[in-house]
């Protein structure tokens, strides 16, 4: 299958916010979207959206994973942002219906569906930098994907940099574009100087997150991430793997740590990354002021992979969804 998020389905979800009010959601066919090059996201990046799975079963049906949770989390992200909140139940059906849509063309577990809800503000006035979009696009895209780890799955190198910071403490929990390009510049430049996948933001020594995954650890009766703040995204898979680990009587402890904390743990704990894409997967190495420190002996970690194991029997439907985490589509 070709990169991740490279191929689409052939229809697109979208609705208007216009004159104060939403318009009808219609299934379109997928095309570029007309937009005044004036558009208020091209020059002050009102943008947010989300990204979740949907698995197709062996009954037939799809499985949407996480679907009103990700929809409360937009609808945070698009009033943090000052763009027209999206209805709740019209985003639910758009995803709902486009899923439905496209049913035949998600591929079997452990390749999926990927869904990306996206919101744009779309008013044209270039002298609106002070001021929120009054016109929005809303839209959803739907991409097949297949295993992330298709090649095998291998332990991460994280550059631990605590100087800088990932986000600001005002849009650090809302999933908008501009976080992800303030963080992509750092993680370009520890890829190329230390060989590593991805950097690890501790701004004055507070341990927070990746450009674009939560970071965890784990013993074999403990898991340990920082307590939810506005500095970094609340992701889904974070919150699954934690409730998961309370089910298999881990014991969950959500504070803040530090760098030193950290470095020390590494000796004995597992660590890894937690996201939509890659679920969990192992940190083998830190690298911090120039010095390679291994996580435990740099291997993946079996707790990390009893849980990873965990979350995916549910979304594959190996296991009772005991949570509700699952949305039946047909």
């Amino acid at each position: 299958m070709a990169q991740f998020g490279t191929v689409f389905c052939d229809h697109i979800s979208v609705a208007r916010f216009e004159n104060g009010s939403w318009g009808d959601a219609v299934i379109e066919p997928l095309a570029p979207l007309p937009m005044h090059p004036a558009s208020h996201v091209l020059h002050y990046a009102s943008t947010c959206f989300e990204g979740f799975k949907a698995y197709r079963w062996q009954d037939g049906k799809a499985r949407v994973f996480r679907l009103h949770d990700h929809v409360a989390r937009m609808q945070r992200s698009a009033a943090s942002m000052r763009l027209p909140v999206p209805d709740a139940d019209m985003l639910a059906a758009m995803v709902i219906d486009l899923v439905s849509r496209q049913l035949d063309d998600i591929p079997d577990p452990p390749s999926a569906l990927y869904l990306r809800p996206t919101l744009i503000g779309t008013s044209p006035n270039i002298g609106a930098a002070a001021a929120p979009s009054s016109d929005a696009i809303l839209f959803v895209l739907a991409s097949p994907v297949g295993d992330y780890f298709a090649g095998g799955a291998r332990p991460l190198k994280l550059l631990v940099d605590d100087t800088i910071e990932r986000s600001t403490k005002q849009l650090g929990s809302t999933k908008t574009g501009g976080n992800y390009a303030a963080a992509l510049g750092p993680t370009l430049d520890a890829k190329e100087k230390y060989g590593a996948d991805q950097l690890l933001f501790c701004p004055d020594g507070d341990v927070q997150e990746t450009g674009a995954a939560n970071f965890l650890l784990f013993s074999d009766d403990e898991v340990i991430t920082k307590s939810l703040d506005t500095s970094f995204l609340h992701g889904m898979t974070r919150a699954s793997i934690l409730a998961l680990a309370e089910d298999l009587g881990y014991r969950v402890n959500e504070r803040n740590f530090t760098v030193t904390e950290l470095l020390e743990w590494v000796q004995t704990y597992e660590a890894a990354l937690s996201g939509t894409a890659a679920t969990l997967t192992s940190v083998g190495t830190l690298v911090y002021r120039d010095e390679e420190i291994l996580v435990r002996d740099g291997g993946a970690g079996p707790n990390v992979e009893k849980l990873r194991n965990a979350l995916q029997a549910v979304q594959y439907g190996d296991a009772p969804d005991t949570h509700g985490w699952l949305t039946e589509v047909s």
